[in-house]
């Protein structure tokens, strides 16, 4: 009855690489790379801020309720 549980196929035979194949992590490449994009969010980060009115307190100025306005008559 081997067709109810076939048998297992043999594992395959793990290649480890060499060590001249493995990339190193620090490369200009990638130091390259991390800092263009770094410098790219600074830019896209100081647009932004320049398009915010208020400060992270919010409003700092009192608002003026003693004008009417046409929908409160």
């Amino acid at each position: 009855m081997s067709f109810l549980m076939p048998k297992m196929p043999p594992v395959p035979q793990m290649v480890m690489p060499e060590v001249k194949d493995v990339p190193n992590y620090e490369d200009e490449a990638r130091k390259k790379s991390e800092r263009e994009a770094l410098e790219a969010s600074e830019r896209k980060r100081r647009g932004r801020k320049s398009t915010i009115l208020t400060s992270g307190k919010g409003l700092t100025t009192e608002a003026e309720l003693n004008q009417k306005s046409l929908l409160g008559g």
